[in-house]
């Protein structure tokens, strides 16, 4: 057994004949009478104390912390008492993901975890304080892939406590603890039809822009920070290498999402929608920190700018440009006067990106190819989010039977 067992209620002292006799402490008969103590992994003693009549009790306890300390299970009884909402902000303050992320997790946890969890010491935790918490979620958060993320955020903080040695075991990952799923959905690209029709209905000076995203298939920050030195007219090929990104109100030069750079094909049509594109409108030079509100300045001349000449604000373009080309094209029905245009977050400019990965896989194109164009950083997830625009067995093998008798038909 670990450690040892005190009585404070009795002491040993040397007896008139010098043997060692057993006599009662100023504490006897008050306050816990045992105290079990052993010396942690940190090289500390620990203690917990009992009451009276419970030392088997406390020796049955030392056995366990012995145990736990063998296994690799040991929580120390201090740190134990950790709430939830402490190591919450502590681990927030830790994040080594990129600043809108942390923002985004820090929001998600102080309105819709902290107040339910936040005073539990982490150590107490249950999978039943988990499912009691997911369903009051339930009711405060309609959108089952927010609650989905909301769940995410905590299963990762807690998984972060156990790493941490701050509890035994992530109750959210027990098999009775059920996170949200959010219902199955399947991309619905546009029609060739449809992206040329937003794109008429935009302003000459942001029509290009679709090319880029139709063409390329660039995410919105990273045509609006697309500088001309990226794109290689002479090769045939666009290098990702930096999006246009706004944190905590102010814009900044960034990597593109998840620091995945790539090169995609500059297909002919594209190249030259954007030579045309800069006679018109030449590129402007744009001074902007990069990464952070308060990193190095950083200058770009871009492709793409506001009239006033300065980088193309996000906000102003989904609200008075993109979303009156939804609406003329028929994606959204127009407002009354003095109304605001509805939301459309199915047909945000991502939609340029499904359209192009649909254009690829109908020709033919690998997943994993399409995959690099697009900057996922797994082709798994590329499969599972474009696999029914993949054209079917039968659907390949009639347009390669068919190709065969044009050619025949053609000699």
């Amino acid at each position: 057994m670990a450690g040892h067992i005190q009585d404070r209620w009795y002491k040993t002292d040397p007896g008139p004949d010098d043997k060692p006799r057993r006599v009662k402490t100023d504490r006897y008969g008050t306050g816990k009478r045992y105290r079990a103590r052993y010396i942690g992994p940190d090289g500390t003693e620990k203690s917990k104390s009992f009451p009276d009549k419970q030392k088997r009790l406390a020796e049955d306890w030392l056995i366990k912390t012995a145990a736990d300390m063998s296994r690799g299970q040991y929580i120390d009884p201090r740190a134990a008492r950790i709430t939830f909402q402490q190591y919450g902000e502590r681990w927030l303050a830790t994040h080594t993901t990129e600043i809108n992320s942390r923002d985004a997790a820090e929001r998600r946890l102080r309105l819709h975890v902290f107040p339910c969890l936040g005073t539990r010491p982490l150590v107490s935790f249950q999978p039943g304080h988990i499912r009691t918490w997911l369903s009051e979620l339930e009711s405060a958060v309609p959108s089952a892939s927010h609650r989905r993320i909301i769940f995410g955020s905590v299963s990762a903080l807690l998984s972060a406590a156990v790493d941490d040695g701050l509890m035994p075991r992530n109750p959210c990952l027990a098999r009775s603890v059920k996170g949200p799923t959010a219902p199955p959905s399947k991309v619905v690209p546009w029609t060739a039809e449809q992206v040329f029709a937003v794109q008429a209905a935009l302003p000459e000076r942001y029509r290009a822009m679709v090319d880029v995203g139709a063409g390329c298939g660039l995410r919105q920050g990273e045509i609006f920070g697309l500088p001309l030195d990226d794109v290689q007219f002479d090769s045939g090929w666009l290098a990702v290498r930096q999006q246009l990104k706004r944190i905590r109100g102010k814009f900044v030069f960034a990597p593109p999402k998840r620091g995945k750079i790539r090169d995609a094909p500059l297909p002919t049509a594209v190249a030259t929608a954007l030579r045309e594109h800069m006679e018109h409108f030449p590129p402007v030079k744009v001074t902007l920190p990069w990464l952070k509100p308060d990193g190095p300045p950083v200058t770009k001349t871009l492709i793409f700018s506001g009239q006033a000449g300065r980088a193309v604000r996000s906000s102003h373009f989904d609200d008075f440009l993109w979303k009156p080309a939804l609406a003329a094209a028929g994606f959204i029905p127009q407002p009354e006067k003095g109304e605001r245009y509805q939301s459309a977050r199915e047909h945000g400019m991502h939609a340029l990106r499904h359209f192009y990965a649909s254009v690829l896989l109908d020709a033919g194109e690998s997943i994993r190819a399409l995959s690099d164009y697009l900057g996922h950083s797994d082709p798994g997830f590329t499969l599972r989010t474009y696999t029914h625009l993949m054209p079917s067995s039968e659907r390949r093998t009639r347009k390669a039977v068919d190709h065969v008798y044009r050619v025949r038909s053609a000699q």
